[in-house]
């Protein structure tokens, strides 16, 4: 393994700054940048292609060691204290970071469990909704969370911190193409008898308990502020709502929190609790 010390705020450091930052550049090196203990574990347990280990190396605590010692990777990079903390986006500098690679989207890859469940979030235009979701979807089991639209970018450090562990774990394809996320819907629906897409909506729509949830599925959740568009609320089968106290001046929950609830009662009817 080669190892690369840097000193100064050169191009390559400079590329590690553009991984945290710049959103067009992380899609054109097809990597992006990630730090912390949890999120680091989660990489390596779940086979995500580490390109290089940044760290200093007079500030190695044994699990840093360990991990530089065991993950091969193309090559590494000792900074200085100064430029590690320049780069950290944590208070307390972190002593370890990686640049791993992105995945392909590709919907047909990921394993779907016998009993299909799947959330789908649509242009999800807040970073730590997104995180959120991806953590909830992890916690609760779904076998996959699906991003259509012009949306906040999943590789954004703050997504990854928001999601935690769960960033690494839980499978989330982006799709830009309707037409071809209605074909896979409908190769489900093929496959999976009774297989159904339930949408979310903040208005008077069947009350999400009366909702038979323990058959394959498909959970639709909207925009924060615009909820689902037409295409996709055209295409479910039921529209179903989290009915708030009648002495609620509220409407409606967060995103995160409703997809929450409603992927909690998914888990509920099933029984899997």
């Amino acid at each position: 393994m080669q190892e690369i010390k840097i000193y100064s705020k050169n191009s390559t450091f400079q590329k590690f700054e553009v991984l945290k930052t710049n959103r067009n550049k992380r899609y054109r090196y097809r990597e992006f940048l990630v730090e912390g203990v949890r999120s680091l574990n989660e990489a390596v347990k779940n086979n995500w292609e580490i390109h290089s280990f940044l760290y200093d190396k007079t500030n190695l605590s044994d699990w840093a060691k360990d991990m530089i010692a065991k993950k091969r990777t193309e090559i590494n990079y000792c900074l200085t204290a100064e430029l590690m903390r320049d780069l950290s986006g944590k208070e307390d500098t972190s002593e370890l970071m990686a640049v791993i690679g992105m995945r392909e989207d590709i919907l047909e890859e990921v394993p779907l469990s016998e009993t299909p469940f799947l959330v789908l979030f649509d242009r999800p235009s807040n970073k730590g909704n997104l995180g959120t979701m991806i953590r909830s979807c992890d916690a609760l089991g779904a076998d996959m969370l699906i991003l259509t639209g012009h949306a906040v970018d999943l590789y954004d450090p703050d997504v990854v911190v928001s999601a935690m562990g769960s960033f690494f774990n839980m499978p989330v394809v982006r799709v830009e193409d309707n037409a071809k996320l209605f074909a896979y819907l409908e190769e489900l629906k093929r496959r999976y008898p009774g297989f159904s897409v339930f949408g979310t909506t903040a208005h008077k729509e069947t009350p999400v308990w009366e909702t038979d949830l323990t058959a394959p599925l498909m959970l639709m959740m909207g925009n924060e502020t615009m909820g689902l568009n037409k295409s996709f609320k055209d295409y479910c089968d039921v529209l179903c709502t989290i009915p708030m106290a009648q002495t609620s001046y509220a409407s409606s929950f967060n995103v995160s929190c409703a997809a929450s609830v409603l992927m909690y009662e998914v888990v509920r009817q099933r029984g899997k609790g």
